[in-house]
């Protein structure tokens, strides 16, 4: 098997001895149908108490002058919260693989009281890693303009469809401080299922899907990695799958000479990995409200939003806080994860820790580049 220069030692990838694999039971395999009409199941609403308590810990934090990105658990307090930490561990990482917190206290907050909470609810469930090449450990999920097609292009950062997706960390969480005009709905779908569904289907496209696919970093290479890396969409470990696909960067990885070109046969089966993604038999579709915080486990789920018309009023258009956790007690993961960005010294993933820069919690959106400009401000 070809191994690129830029990382000689990367792990390898392999497939499983018995093939096709045994399918995948559990509670991660769903049907976005026969989850919709269960919403007491995987949304739940925060207590009068619980966030009386979020209030006293924002305050704390306020007083002692912490920056954002300092805070750790023990700076944020909250100890009526441990059922609800409790539960979304259990649901995130042995259960469906998401859930969504309802009643955020979002509109009476600052921009400052915002981030300070939200990032301190993070450091419940794990530590928050950068997501870019700006060094970002609280991220702004909106419209700036930004031209995903480019190399160095993000989705997120403008008001396009995605496609379904993963990131690189244990759990991806978002915090709904405005929703759109018209559209912006998230997208959820198991990637247990999936892997099942083209088992059945294809095992012939299966094996494509869990061999070597290689991907482009996009210009934002961590700290020991090389300009491209190697790693299936489906990796089968001590009896779960684990996924991590991002197909536009498998496309992009093209643009290098020593990259083998996209095979007819992988070519197909991510086309089917995407259409079934999209099925509404499988995804289920959401609506943020102002105030909810969803969070997904990246390693089981696919993500996805649809495209969205914002509010003229620069106030009021969509916007969403972002964070990246990895989580100590979190899943352990296939040794080829350490192609994504890297492991920490926990073994759990690095993010995008870039040589010489620091990590940031910005409390408006900026477009994440080197030279972080600030797009917008919002006053509030």
């Amino acid at each position: 098997m070809m191994i690129s220069l830029d990382f000689p030692s990367a792990p390898v990838p392999h497939l499983p001895e018995i093939f096709p694999p045994p399918a995948i039971k559990g509670p991660q395999v769903w049907r976005g149908p026969d989850l919709i009409a269960k919403p007491s199941e995987w949304r739940y609403s925060l207590s009068t108490d619980q966030i009386t308590e979020l209030r006293v810990a924002i305050n704390q934090v306020e007083r002692s002058g912490i920056d954002v990105v300092d805070i750790r658990f023990e700076d944020f307090p909250l100890p009526s919260w441990k059922v609800v930490f409790d539960r979304l561990r259990r649901d995130l990482f042995n259960g469906r693989g998401f859930a969504v917190l309802r009643g955020f206290p979002v509109a009476n907050l600052s921009s400052l009281q915002r981030g300070i909470a939200y990032f301190g609810i993070g450091t419940h469930l794990g530590t928050a890693i950068p997501q870019n090449a700006a060094g970002h450990v609280l991220g702004h999920v909106c419209d700036i303009g930004v031209d995903s097609k480019k190399t160095t292009g993000r989705g997120y950062q403008s008001n396009t469809r995605l496609a379904f997706h993963s990131d690189s960390a244990d759990i991806v969480g978002l915090l709904c401080v405005n929703k759109a005009k018209k559209g912006g709905l998230s997208s959820l779908v198991s990637s247990v299922t999936l892997f099942n569904e083209i088992r059945t289907r294809r095992p012939d496209l299966l094996r494509e899907l869990m061999g070597p696919i290689y991907r482009d970093r996009r210009k934002e290479i961590p700290i020991g990695q090389g300009r491209f890396y190697i790693i299936p969409a489906f990796n089968l470990y001590q009896g779960r799958v684990f996924t991590t696909y991002v197909r536009s960067t498998v496309s992009k990885a093209q643009r290098f000479s020593d990259v083998p070109r996209i095979s007819p046969k992988l070519n197909e089966a991510m086309n089917l990995l995407d259409q079934l993604a999209e099925d509404p038999a499988f995804r289920l579709d959401m609506d943020f409200e102002p105030g909810d915080v969803q969070f997904v486990c990246n390693h089981f789920i696919l993500h996805s939003r649809t495209s969205f018309e914002n509010h003229e009023d620069p106030l009021l258009q969509r916007h969403l806080l972002r964070l990246h956790l990895a989580c100590a007690n979190g899943p352990e993961l296939p040794p080829v994860y350490e192609n994504l960005r890297g492991f920490n010294k926990d073994g759990r993933p690095a993010g995008m820790k870039l040589p010489g820069v620091k990590l940031k919690a910005p409390l408006v959106p900026i477009d994440g580049g080197p030279g972080d400009k600030i797009q917008r401000l919002r006053k509030t």
